[in-house]
């Protein structure tokens, strides 16, 4: 009779938490959740309700009650995004943290690409997804590159149009065909392994909105790790989906901004910079948001 050697034993895949948080969202809260929930990857929804409206708040637990693979957390307030979540990861139980909007719709099998391509990337690491517009097309802002006071005048000028300068947004050149190094990627879809969030202390609560996720990559860069984009973890995102007036969204991506290189000047020079980049900034943040919010009360679009 012949030996039969037993079957291997497969490893099982470590536990994957996702960390949403929500803010006045709106309607693509519960795709987003509907579309998390479909993926069996995903062991567990941490779900950061930060005030939304009373509305929102019975639909969310209407929601919630359908699955017991989500913990609703509420009745702490607004307390900014990078606050909520640092306190969302510290109760959550799987090795992995995805950090993902509220307006996200993931594709299944995103999250696992996101934690096979860490598995190889030294720690602290950062792998980011490649967030898609309702076209599918790539959405400005997946991968980026550094962010100085140079590259915020370039980016937010017309002067990244000429050839030997450029932007730091990479959504227009060629798409890699694999995980591949950036200085930056985006927060809307960000996976680090608990050690990595250890490591780093989680995101920095003196960002309230917006740059928290610029930050956290430099740190990830200068405390040894790799900061890493992954095509193969797709996701729809809606973007500007929370009903807050824009204004209000904008004028906290520039304090974030003038926070971000405040923080990271080592140098007289750098801090001189800022200075000089931010009437740019400025200019360019809060123009746009008046500029679109008067025309949506002309148009409607």
């Amino acid at each position: 009779m012949a030996n039969i050697l037993p079957l291997p034993i497969t490893k099982r895949e470590k536990p994957i938490s996702v960390i949403m948080v929500s803010y006045m969202t709106g309607p693509a809260l519960i795709e987003a959740i509907h579309a998390v929930m479909a993926d069996p990857d995903i062991f567990e929804l941490i779900l950061v309700d930060n005030g939304n409206s009373p509305d929102a708040r019975k639909r969310l637990s209407h929601v919630v009650s359908k699955y017991e693979r989500i913990r609703l957390l509420q009745g702490h307030g607004n307390i900014g995004f990078g606050r909520a979540c640092n306190y969302g990861a510290k109760l959550a139980s799987g090795e992995y943290f995805l950090f993902l909007n509220p307006d996200a719709l993931i594709e299944e099998g995103a999250a696992r690409n996101l934690a096979n391509c860490g598995k190889a990337l030294t720690a602290p690491w950062i792998a980011g997804g490649m967030l898609k517009d309702v076209n599918g097309q790539e959405q400005r802002g997946s991968r980026r590159g550094s962010l100085t006071p140079f590259s915020a005048i370039v980016s937010f000028t017309p002067l990244h149009r000429l050839p030997f300068l450029g932007s730091i947004h990479k959504e227009n050149e060629n798409l890699p065909t694999k995980p591949k190094a950036y200085p930056t990627v985006s927060g809307a879809c960000m996976m680090m392994d608990r050690r990595s969030f250890d490591i780093l202390g989680g995101f920095d609560e003196d960002y309230f909105l917006h740059v928290e996720d610029i930050d956290v990559c430099r740190r990830a860069r200068e405390s040894g790790g790799e900061v890493y984009f992954v095509p193969e973890a797709s996701v729809m995102h809606y973007g500007s989906t929370s009903q807050v007036r824009r204004q209000k969204v904008e004028w906290e991506k520039l304090k974030g901004f003038t926070r971000y290189f405040i923080k990271h000047s080592k140098t007289a020079f750098g801090k001189i910079m800022t200075y000089m980049a931010w009437p740019f900034m400025a200019f360019a943040i809060m123009g746009r948001a008046w500029y679109l919010a008067i025309r949506h009360a002309v148009t409607g679009h």
